[in-house]
């Protein structure tokens, strides 16, 4: 994209730029003024310290009158994979793309088929509000989201270079698979969301269209395949937009593995496994919710949970991060629940174990083990009244 040129000339003379940063700028809703003047002061920030900098690279408050005015927030993607004491210097080193870009807050809108009073998808135009930091809050264990980006990226060059479809074959179909509540929904719309505020200079808005499958094969099982049809139709005619053949995917998602028609996985580009979290994802996981709650000031901030990687150079018997060590062990102990059942826990536990508007930390944690404990004999009870 142009800017990377631009924005590579604006870094101090004699760097060595071997990496590559995201930053991602949300400008407010009545901002009038132009990208390249906030990009600019953007980067002038960067570049002088400027930006009050976090764990997280996720930034709302600024120290720059015109950030303060145009800006709702900036997001400097996979701050975590840069060491702290060094990512001011890193992201200073670094190619940098800054994408500015506004959200969309009016929900989806309902697409029914003809005279059919059936709502067979939900429309969104992106990016949309209510995705904002669902990119941000999945987390797995393989480098699904990475790469899913790389497919885009790939599609898109292979597209803009005019590479025989006939020679190299590419469909534009992912299929992510696995049990119920894993994510594979969620990472869907957080990838329509993701694409469509780094195209931002490329592409003015993005479109999302969910197909509604429950509901065309239920309600009219015997017109199902009708229905599907006119449902794909609607989705050909975006399809065959003359300046959309390159920037389609189709993003399709199945938590019966063992059911998906095998000339359907042949068609798809990409087909990804996506499984119950392991209790390292599952750190991560409640981490970013504990985060959260002390953020908004339930639990008491005086101490932070240790990212994982460090915790585990700990010597033995190490007395200063009990807490940290006490949620690994939490989180080995919740090893089978689902990442929708994670994210629910934490509410859980303070409605049922604490329902206090403040905690400490380790008060928490009781609570924890205790509805992680009560999760899996109800889960027990329920597989005992099924058999």
């Amino acid at each position: 994209m142009d800017e990377v040129t631009d924005l590579e000339s604006a870094l101090p003379n004699g760097l060595n730029t071997t990496s590559t940063v995201h930053v991602e700028v949300c400008q407010k809703q009545f901002s009038t003024t132009k990208v390249a003047v906030i990009k600019d002061h953007v980067l002038r920030a960067l570049i002088e310290d400027h930006l009050p900098l976090n764990g997280d690279g996720f930034i709302t408050q600024f120290n720059d009158s015109f950030l303060m005015e145009h800006v709702e927030s900036i997001t400097i993607c996979d701050i975590d994979e840069l060491h702290i004491k060094n990512k001011v210097r890193d992201i200073k080193t670094a190619v940098v793309h800054i994408h500015v870009y506004r959200l969309h807050v009016d929900g989806p809108a309902q697409e029914e088929l003809d005279d059919e009073e059936l709502s067979a998808a939900s429309h969104w135009l992106l990016p949309a509000s209510e995705f904002c930091g669902l990119w941000e809050s999945l987390i797995f264990d393989s480098e699904i989201k990475n790469q899913l980006l790389q497919y885009a990226s790939t599609t898109l060059l292979f597209g803009d270079r005019n590479v025989d479809c006939n020679v190299i074959s590419w469909n534009r179909v992912i299929l992510l698979h696995g049990p119920p509540g894993t994510g594979k929904t969620s990472l869907c719309k957080a990838l329509a969301q993701k694409l469509c505020i780094q195209l931002s200079d490329r592409y003015t808005y993005g479109q999302l269209v969910e197909i509604n499958s429950h509901s065309l094969f239920s309600k009219w099982f015997s017109e199902s395949g009708k229905l599907v049809m006119k449902m794909f139709q609607k989705i050909q005619e975006l399809i065959d937009d003359k300046d959309a053949n390159s920037n389609v995917i189709i993003l399709t998602t199945s938590n019966i593995t063992g059911a998906i028609d095998l000339a359907f996985v042949d068609r798809a580009d990409i087909k990804q496994y996506i499984g119950l979290p392991s209790p390292s994802a599952i750190y991560t996981i409640y981490k970013s919710c504990i985060k959260e709650l002390m953020k908004a000031g339930i639990i008491l901030p005086k101490e932070n949970i240790m990212d994982l990687r460090d915790l585990d150079v700990l010597p033995a018997g190490n007395q200063f991060n009990l807490n940290s060590i006490r949620l690994k062990q939490i989180s080995e102990k919740s090893r089978g629940l689902s990442g929708r059942t994670l994210r629910k826990l934490p509410f859980i536990s303070h409605a049922l174990f604490l329902n206090r508007p403040c905690v400490t930390l380790s008060q928490f944690l009781n609570a924890m083990e205790n509805a992680v404990e009560r999760q899996f004999r109800e889960r027990a009870l329920l597989t005992k009244d099924d058999k």
